[in-house]
């Protein structure tokens, strides 16, 4: 049966590494997510604006496109999403259990820190507090992956591994 896996959490929380990292082990589909971001929302972020519920509109409606695409073709595959709200999660998922969510968590200074070393993004490490207020942990009712992102990749993959096999 096919899965899609969204690997969400704040700007640093790693969820490009560990999205990419998780589809190779997988043999799964990968998806980066900010590349399906419109033009005016890099350069929005860029220019150091948080983005609105607006503006991710339609740049969540492309994801789920793509989620929902694999699901039809019986495909699984992992997205890097930052997937911050609960109504974002619902609009990615659209109410099919297929999709699950694995929440990088982690201390806001690993977070900047982070940020504040990565190099050629366009997402200024000043945007961490908007993501921040923004984020909605994923609720017991949603039947996420929580992962530490303090953890080493090998040890986070392994813990998700573990939580999908086990449904």
């Amino acid at each position: 049966m096919a899965c899609v896996l969204v690997v969400m959490g704040v700007a640093g929380a790693g969820k490009s590494t560990v999205g990419r990292a998780l589809a190779e082990r997988l043999g799964w589909r990968y998806l980066e997510a900010d590349d399906l971001h419109p033009a005016a929302n890099v350069a929005k972020m860029r220019s150091g604006t948080p983005l609105t519920d607006a503006d991710r509109a339609p740049w969540l409606a492309a994801v789920a496109e793509v989620i929902e695409a694999w699901l039809a073709q019986g495909a699984s595959g992992v997205t890097a999403c930052s997937a911050l709200k609960r109504a974002y999660r619902e609009r990615l998922a659209g109410g099919r259990g297929e999709v699950r969510f694995v929440y990088l968590e982690g201390a806001e200074a690993t977070l900047r820190a982070r940020l504040e070393a990565r190099r050629g993004h366009y997402f200024p490490p000043a945007l961490l507090a908007s993501q921040l207020a923004d984020l909605e942990p994923p609720a017991p009712d949603e039947n996420a992956i929580v992962v530490s992102l303090e953890a080493p990749l090998a040890d986070e993959l392994a813990a998700i591994v573990q939580a999908v096999a086990a449904g």
